[in-house]
């Protein structure tokens, strides 16, 4: 049964976004409707929405103007009523326009009961007073229904309203293969018709962590001006029977009637993974995959739509999905070149006040392995840096003057010193700060590392103008407390590569398998935050020799030897390695092509002993009557370590003098390195006297 005759009267009333309307009572009853039931409504399309009585002398029905538009009516406009039997909806695709930042759970609170009508635009309120705009793009069943508790919600985003590339920077080369892929077939069908082959149907997006992947896709959907439907892939995963594969239906089927369309799935990884892995239990993702791959087949028949995915676990989707028809091309997004980095930055300080003593170049060279998202920080961080400043400077934040706010080249630098590659955040990453100049003597194995990996780094054009790339490998040699690990560290710091130290505590597991696969994760991040230099400590305990039984370090020695000189290139990666056992290595790590460069570091002599004593005292208070050259020739057999502690235990000695005599400032004296020295002597004799009754009464 049907009201004619009743006019449409628009107001702002408080039930705005509410999808509620008023009708006088008479009328209700006429149609057997009671308040709160739901009504169709119809002018030049139909909408629905909830009933309540209106106040005594109003003859027609009270819409809002969000009601009305929904009608395709005006004010005055004659409309239909009829009762409308909604049941809860079992999935909505929902659009939210504008730059809204909604939560899934807060846009399904405010949803929960408002009956839903295709192609309907409403206002609904958010948490903290926020008003949104959505539109309802596809509900299942269609058209309409209520949304209840059990609705599975789906939200398509909306593109960006910039309509180039200059938000992005320093991507041209994927720019230009994304736009060849993506936007021609959608701009530019015709070319492919005359060329009698299909235009491809998907492309997928792979590269670390905020490399800019979701940025080119929305990018490109404003380019192209095609509707733009996102599918985030762990919300697309329901509880319940057959309403994930309602949802991935319900975004193509908006989309064909929406084309050209762009979809893009973002972390498709986490509702496509290998079949083959999955156990008995994981049947959801076994059929999302499968439809996932039926919707993908299906293209042919839906227009003009273009699948975008991406992932940073490529390996771990369906192989299913990565062949031509489905996803015709992939695309990696590798981390920025020191151009490409320049370039990000220029496009996120492009509207800051920079000082003229700013130098991007700079910034960008000492930002290895940063990708998009981790420039943006560098510049954010230096923006705080620069506010600090200054409200440091005024003395509070209100006395700053905005005019007198700009960044200059050591904010930036904080910006840098606060970051870290946003790919190695999980990994034991160190900066070092150590320099050749903290490490007295071995000016031999300084030179031969310098040579060996400095230079091909340092004069690219002179290397490979004569065929020399940086060693994939380098063995440190020698006897504990020689300097192996400073040295390692302090060629990171001076090359200005990114440090990842290995220890092999971090790498042995009981479990099999874990051992290796923490080898090849190492690696695998190395060369994403290349130029890298990888530090494997005591690498005897890692890789020893094979044939002694033991299959699970055999197995990891045999990772090793492939990640050293595998098929994937370790470009820019430098690999170190430092043991005290060099026989207990297995000998194939030490061919040409592992490690190229086996350095031997002796015990010092006695003018190295000299230097080392010279650096650790550099800083000390030392009586003008100490002698060191004398120290280092007395100091026979002593390690760099020995030194070390030598000098400390002489400063402590120093101290304790000091304390007693009640002086005002210690300092060194000859006396205090004689007690430290005979102390020296006496321990490293009680531990040798030790070990040869240990050996004697083994």
């Amino acid at each position: 049964m049907s009201a004619a005759g009743l006019t449409l009267e628009v107001t702002q009333t408080a039930h705005q976004g509410r999808a509620l309307v008023r009708m006088p009572m008479d009328r209700m009853s006429e149609l057997g409707l009671r308040p709160g039931d739901c009504v169709a409504l119809h002018v030049g399309r139909t909408t629905h929405a909830r009933v309540t009585p209106s106040a005594s002398g109003n003859s027609g029905i009270e819409a809002s103007v969000e009601i009305t538009q929904n009608m395709r009516g005006d004010f005055g406009s004659p409309a239909q009523a009829r009762p409308a039997d909604l049941r809860d909806l079992r999935s909505a695709l929902i659009r939210v326009n504008g730059n809204v930042d909604v939560r899934p759970h807060d846009l399904a609170e405010a949803l929960f009961d408002l009956p839903l009508t295709e192609g309907d635009t409403l206002s609904i309120s958010l948490p903290l007073g926020r008003e949104a705009e959505v539109e309802v793009i596809t509900l299942d069943p269609t058209p309409a229904g209520l949304f209840g508790s059990e609705t599975l919600l789906t939200l398509a985003a909306a593109p960006p309203p910039s309509a180039d590339y200059s938000d992005i920077g320093g991507m041209e080369r994927e720019i230009s293969r994304v736009h060849e892929m993506v936007a021609v077939p959608l701009l530019r069908p015709d070319l492919f018709e005359r060329l009698g082959v299909p235009a491809p149907r998907g492309v997928l997006f792979t590269g670390p962590p905020g490399s800019g992947k979701t940025l080119l896709a929305r990018s490109i959907a404003a380019r192209t001006s095609a509707a733009f439907f996102q599918i985030n892939g762990p919300e697309i995963v329901s509880k319940h029977y057959g309403e994930s594969e309602a949802a991935l239906r319900a975004v193509f089927e908006a989309a064909a009637k929406d084309s050209p369309a762009i979809i893009f799935i973002d972390e498709i990884d986490a509702i496509a993974p290998r079949r083959d892995v999955l156990s008995g239990e994981k049947q959801v993702e076994r059929r999302v995959v499968a439809q996932l791959l039926t919707l993908m087949d299906g293209l042919s028949e839906r227009g003009r739509i273009i699948v975008m995915a991406a992932t940073n676990l490529p390996d771990s989707l369906d192989p299913a999905l990565r062949r031509p028809g489905r996803f015709d091309r992939e695309i990696g997004f590798g981390p920025p070149d020191v151009a490409q980095r320049e370039a990000i930055l220029a496009v996120h300080l492009r509207n800051a006040p920079l000082a003229p003593d700013v130098t991007l170049a700079e910034i960008a060279a000492e930002t290895q392995g940063y990708v998009g998202a981790d420039l943006a920080a560098v510049a954010r961080e230096g923006s705080l840096a620069a506010l600090d400043r200054a409200v440091t400077q005024a003395g509070g934040e209100g006395r700053v003057d905005p005019a007198d706010l700009f960044i200059t080249h050591a904010d930036l630098v904080r910006g840098v010193d606060a970051t870290n590659p946003s790919v190695l955040r999980d990994t034991t990453l160190e900066s070092p700060r150590l320099t050749f100049d903290d490490i007295g003597g071995m000016e031999d194995v300084k030179a031969a590392l310098t040579e060996a990996v400095l230079w091909p780094l340092q004069h690219r054009s002179a290397c490979a103008a004569l065929g020399l790339s940086p060693a994939a490998g380098v063995l440190l040699t020698g006897p504990p407390g020689s300097g192996k690990t400073m040295l390692a560290r302090a060629l990171a710091a001076k090359s200005g590569m990114n440090f990842i130290p290995v220890r092999p505590a971090r790498i042995l597991s009981q479990f099999l398998g874990d051992a290796e696969r923490a080898i090849a994760e190492v690696f695998s991040k190395a060369r994403q935050a290349a130029p890298c230099l990888v530090f494997f400590d005591e690498l005897d305990t890692l890789a020893p020799r094979r044939g002694r039984g033991d299959a699970a370090q055999d197995r990891l020695v045999a990772q090793m030897l492939t990640e050293l000189d595998g098929m994937a290139p370790n470009a820019d990666v430098v690999v170190l390695a430092a043991t005290n056992r060099a026989a207990a290595i297995d000998p194939a790590l030490t061919r040409s092509g592992r490690f190229d460069l086996i350095i031997r570091i002796p015990l010092p002599d006695p003018d190295t002993r000299k230097a080392i004593l010279d650096v650790h005292c550099r800083h000390l208070p030392l009586d003008p009557e100490l002698d060191l050259d004398r120290w280092g020739h007395r100091a026979e057999g002593a390690s760099g370590a020995d030194l070390a502690a030598l000098v400390a235990a002489a400063a402590r000695q120093a101290l304790r003098r000091s304390l007693a005599e009640s002086a005002d400032a210690p300092v060194i004296r000859p006396v205090d390195f004689e007690q430290a020295f005979e102390d020296m002597v006496r321990a490293r004799d009680a531990r040798h006297e030790d070990f040869i009754d240990e050996g004697t009464q083994a």
